[in-house]
């Protein structure tokens, strides 16, 4: 009996060391027991890691911000009936006469069927020129044509990337119903995507029923734009750098093809860099532009001038007039 005791009080010896051995290891006085009697190890002295010395921070060189134009005094008088003009650094109207004023604005329409082409197609894609695109210029035996054309061929294959030149430069109806072909199944389902383009974008004054521009859809009242729009659509688009690439380009060629560009102050204004002409009967003669000079960038927009001479003069001398305007420190 009494070694029967006995050995219950080791056995409840042994169950208390083994419950109260852990508990003692999470407290210090506990550790230092049980580490003086050879039960837990000592704890290590922990290695401090090393911290890599960076390099010393190279300073940012402060931007200087540009002078602001001011506008001051009237802008000179304009043959066209529409025109508009903005700084487009900083987004302030410079000129504006009848801006807001929806009319038809021809080839100038070409300017978002390139930018949704650039947004979203491919630009190696393999594009096949179908005969709506050959019958859309209106040939005639005499050589004439109703629109303008790139000089596609039925059938002919070319890149998206290439077909974009045939666009902007030559101004190629044709080129535009074959991009509306290929990247909207059908020129109709392409308009579409041209007007919720439009919308997103906040131009509330616009609306197409085709991807080029030509007259007869003009006519019935549902094609339009203002010179307001169409520059703020061009200060979008001239922050794409593929797109702003294509309207600087005065003549681009293929293994097909020679394209010229038919804005001809690329080469005799200083400092034109884009972006798109435009003529029909209904919409006249019209030029959506862009250009620097001595750090500044112009955007603008003259609809319905009377003949290209008119139109390009026009827009040098509202351009002149932009560029000579007195400056002001900025804030």
């Amino acid at each position: 009996m009494k070694r029967r005791i006995i050995g219950i009080i080791c056995l409840l010896c042994a169950l208390s060391l083994l419950i109260l051995i852990p508990l003692l290891a999470f407290t210090s006085s506990g550790e230092g027991f049980l580490t003086s009697a050879g039960i837990l190890d000592p704890t290590p002295t922990p290695t401090p890691i090393p911290y890599p010395t960076l390099p010393p921070a190279t300073p940012i060189p402060p931007i200087t911000p540009q002078p602001i134009l001011t506008v001051q005094g009237a802008p000179p008088p304009l043959a066209a009936r529409m025109s508009y003009l903005i700084d487009a650094d900083t987004g302030h109207v410079l000129a504006d006469t009848n801006g807001e004023r929806p009319v038809p604005m021809a080839s100038t329409t070409k300017i978002i069927t390139a930018l949704i082409a650039i947004q979203s197609g491919k630009l190696d894609q393999m594009i096949t020129v179908k005969q709506d695109a050959i019958d859309r210029v209106g040939y005639h035996s005499d050589g004439s044509t109703d629109g303008s054309s790139a000089y596609l061929k039925v059938g002919e294959q070319i890149k998206l990337k290439d077909l974009l030149y045939g666009l902007m430069l030559p101004s190629g109806d044709d080129a535009a119903v074959a991009i509306a072909d290929a990247l909207g199944g059908s020129t109709e389902t392409f308009v579409q995507r041209m007007n919720l383009f439009t919308f997103r974008l906040g131009l509330f004054q616009t609306h197409y029923v085709n991807p080029d521009g030509l007259t007869q859809d003009e006519l019935n009242g549902q094609h339009y734009t203002t010179a307001a729009d169409l520059t703020r659509l061009a200060t979008y688009a001239m922050k794409i750098p593929f797109f702003a690439q294509i309207v600087q380009t005065p003549s681009y060629s293929t293994a097909n093809h020679v394209w010229t560009n038919t804005n001809l102050l690329l080469s005799t204004y200083p400092g034109m860099n884009g972006i798109k002409t435009g003529h029909t009967d209904a919409a006249g003669w019209c030029l959506v532009f862009s250009a620097t000079r001595n750090g500044h960038h112009l955007i603008g927009a003259i609809l319905d001038s009377s003949s290209q001479v008119t139109r390009d003069s026009d827009t040098k001398a509202l351009l002149d007039w932009g560029f000579n305007l007195p400056v002001r420190p900025p804030n």
